[in-house]
Parts: structure tokens; C-alpha cells; sequence
């Protein structure tokens, strides 16, 4: 039964019709969240479909860097100079204005990232400032403290050092 039809059928007065209008629009609202959830989209107006959007977009890039570890044991071959091909996912989350459609332009992650990732290209970490004990651990918070002044939404890096291994930084 919608709010009207209630209001219809109580005869109420104008406090109740306010309180059944505000019922009846909570009623309506809890309900196209729970088809929104459910992947049920039919019939839901555009704000409502809007308005639940929470998302988490990840862009990729890419930099081959040397470096050594200097606070492993001695003898341990990660202490030892050597290099990888490291994968950064810049990844970026909210809620998705109603007016654009999207959370954010990809374009922007990428202008923020180039110069950073620039700067680690084809270098010996070790020797930029803030990364003379360049972990995943630390490269990922180096990362994030540089990026996130230009991506305000930004939520997590993650650094792949190897195929199967890799460090999620979400900030402090």
C-alpha cells in the first residue's frame, strides 16, 4: 500500500499525513536498497540507483627498479643487490556522483602516478630520499604519502614486487 492510499484510508490529519508521506518514502527508499544489493535494478529511479553506488577503481602501472635490503641478515639474497619488475595498483574509493556517473576520471590517477613512477624507473631505490630501506612495506607507504595530496579518494597501494608477492598499504 503506498503513502497515499494509507493516508486515504485513515482520514488523517495533517501531522499523520506528513509522518505517513515520510513512512511511506523510508518504506520505499530501505526498499530499493535491499533490490539494489540484491542486483535488482527494474523499476528503481535513477536516484536510487545512484545513490547506493559505493565503488573502488584500480589503475595499474608499471617501473623496473634495483635495490638492496639492508636490514635483512647478512648472507640473505634479498640483502644483495638485485631488481624486479614492480607492479603498482593505485586503487581509489567512494561513492559515485549522481550528476557523473563515475567516481573518477582514470586520466587523473594517471597524471597523479606518471612523475612518481617516473622517478623510480630504471633507478637504484636505495638512493632516492625516503627509501633507503625500500621493503614493499615502505615503497607502498612512499607511494601513498605522494600520491594522496592529488587523489583525495585514494584508499590503498599496492606494491607487486614478484608474481606472488606483494604489500597493500591503506595509509595511517
Amino acid at each position: 500500500m503506498t503513502g497515499m492510499a494509507r493516508m486515504k484510508s485513515k482520514n488523517p490529519s495533517v501531522k499523520s499525513a506528513s509522518s505517513a508521506v515520510k513512512h511511506s518514502f523510508d518504506s520505499d527508499m530501505a526498499m530499493h536498497r535491499l533490490r539494489h544489493r540484491a542486483g535488482d535494478f527494474r523499476g528503481l529511479p535513477p536516484a536510487a540507483i545512484m545513490a547506493a553506488m559505493h565503488v573502488r577503481l584500480v589503475k595499474s602501472f608499471g617501473f623496473e627498479a634495483a635495490h638492496d635490503l639492508p636490514t635483512f641478515p647478512q648472507g640473505h639474497k634479498c640483502r644483495r643487490l638485485h631488481g624486479h619488475s614492480f607492479r603498482v595498483d593505485v586503487i581509489v574509493e567512494g561513492e559515485v556522483p549522481e550528476d557523473t556517473g563515475y567516481l573518477i576520471d582514470y586520466g587523473q590517477i594517471k597524471d597523479a602516478a606518471e612523475p612518481i613512477v617516473k622517478e623510480l624507473d630504471h633507478r637504484y631505490l636505495n638512493e632516492i630520499e625516503g627509501l633507503s630501506n625500500p621493503t614493499s612495506e615502505n615503497l607502498a607507504r612512499w607511494i601513498y604519502d605522494r600520491l594522496k595530496p592529488a587523489l583525495s579518494q585514494l584508499s590503498a597501494i599496492i606494491v607487486h614486487e614478484t608474481c606472488t608477492s606483494s604489500c597493500e598499504y591503506r595509509g595511517s
